[in-house]
């Protein structure tokens, strides 16, 4: 994105909108996209708010596309090497376990949400996160977009290509067995000292047939603090 400066009168009704706080005024008395910092989402493109439509979007080649692919809700996963046909910045969140049984009892789903409007984050930062947790020994969401920037699934590595590219946000999901709960909650744990952004995590547990959350007697023994969710799908979507 960028802005036509031969349009731009610097009235400067555009600078709140920026979630990345990416745009500039100069002393010119003109605003200005800091290109580093933007993201691409287009919000401010979107939200038609430059009385002179000085906005214009401006063509992306790879790696910078990655911005825009995780920053904009609208935006379908079809760049190169991550054509997922998904929209938005993961899969469903691995909460449609009961139709699609992404994991089984003994298995416990995790979702690493890195980043957030107002701050943004880098594939750099997630990098971390991820071979945080691969050390523990977790399985990737194959179908993930972010999943499909890493060159070794077994250490979390990312292409060094897309390292430097920022965006709002994104999503690690991974799964592992029952036994390393606490390890990967170690893990975070030390990644939320050592990482140059924010994230929250979501664990997702499949029940018994009597109902019981296996994870939950181990986080409420090692006094994990949570909130409990519940989403309950009938089946009515399972392949017979």
């Amino acid at each position: 994105m960028r802005i036509n400066l031969s349009k731009c009168v610097g009235c400067a009704v555009c600078i709140p909108f920026c979630p990345v706080a990416a745009i500039k005024y100069t002393t010119d008395k003109k605003c200005q996209i800091d290109q580093d910092k933007c993201v691409e989402c287009y919000v401010c493109y979107r939200a038609e708010i430059c009385p002179e439509e000085a906005f214009e979007i401006v063509p992306l080649e790879w790696p910078r596309v990655i911005r825009h692919i995780f920053s904009s809700p609208r935006k379908v996963h079809k760049a190169p090497t991550i054509s997922t046909g998904i929209l938005g910045r993961g899969t469903e969140e691995m909460k449609t376990n009961d139709v699609t049984n992404r994991y089984n009892l003994g298995e416990v789903g995790f979702t690493v949400d890195v980043g957030r409007p107002g701050m943004g984050t880098t594939i750099e930062e997630a990098e971390k996160i991820a071979k945080a947790v691969a050390r523990v020994g977790v399985e990737f969401e194959p179908l993930n977009p972010l999943t499909m920037l890493m060159i070794d699934k077994e250490t979390g590595k990312f292409r060094d290509d897309v390292k430097k590219e920022r965006v709002l946000s994104c999503i690690i999901e991974f799964k592992t067995k029952d036994d390393k709960l606490l390890l990967v909650v170690d893990a975070l744990r030390d990644c939320a000292k050592h990482t140059n952004t924010v994230f929250s995590v979501g664990c997702i547990s499949r029940l018994k047939p009597d109902g019981i959350i296996p994870i939950k007697a181990t986080l409420d023994k090692a006094g994990v603090f949570y909130r409990p969710n519940g989403k309950v799908n009938i089946g009515l979507g399972r392949t017979r």
